[in-house]
């Protein structure tokens, strides 16, 4: 099948503009631009909020559009940590065990994905957007201003949260699926009791 940029939609264009973005805010770090790093990083931060509204809005989701999101935002929440490490250095340092604690079941859950299904999942939860709401709030606010201590710890129990619902829901999924929104959900799915059935 010949690629082209014709069958991309909106949204799409949206969660592209993340991964294109990675390049110029990889610079503005080695350039030592906090204030336009952090711009720059806001915009792709609300790309991730509007590509899903659109998605939805103007009925276009898809299976490749939900990954392409997934893609984007995985490469946005790694720039925003190295950003963070760069800029705030004595935080991470001084952190650096509970942002451990987060990491390591998250990049766990990723490995697991990628073993299962062969590549990222898009499950979409509604506590994975909450998770990445904060995150994002957090980034943004250690950034602009300094990092706040209530922020951070509120979004390490909500990422923590997030990465043991979605370790759950890779074990649930024989195959790979895209907007679950969460636990509750799953359990009365019925593309996962179809499968558990046949």
């Amino acid at each position: 099948m010949m690629f082209t940029f014709k069958n991309f939609n909106i949204a799409d264009w949206f969660s592209f503009y993340r991964i294109l973005a990675i390049p110029l805010l990889i610079l503005l770090i080695i350039l030592d631009e906090r204030l336009i790093f952090t711009w720059f990083l806001l915009v792709s931060y609300l790309t991730d909020a509007i590509d899903g509204y659109l998605a939805r809005k103007l009925k276009i989701t898809s299976a490749r559009g939900s990954q392409l999101d997934s893609f984007g935002d995985q490469l946005t929440l790694i720039m925003g940590l190295i950003g963070l490490s760069y800029f705030e250095t004595e935080f991470i340092k001084s952190n650096i065990i509970a942002i451990i604690i987060v990491l390591i079941p998250y990049f766990a859950q990723m490995v697991l994905a990628y073993y299962k299904y062969g590549k990222a999942t898009a499950f979409h939860t509604y506590l994975a957007k909450s998770s990445a709401v904060l995150q994002s709030i957090f980034v943004i606010w250690a950034l602009f201003f300094e990092p706040n201590y209530v922020l951070f710890y509120v979004m390490i129990v909500f990422g923590l949260l997030e990465t043991i619902e979605e370790i759950t829901l890779i074990f649930m999924y024989d195959e790979w699926v895209s907007d679950v929104k969460g636990l509750y959900w799953a359990l009365k799915d019925e593309r996962r009791l179809h499968k558990k059935r046949s």
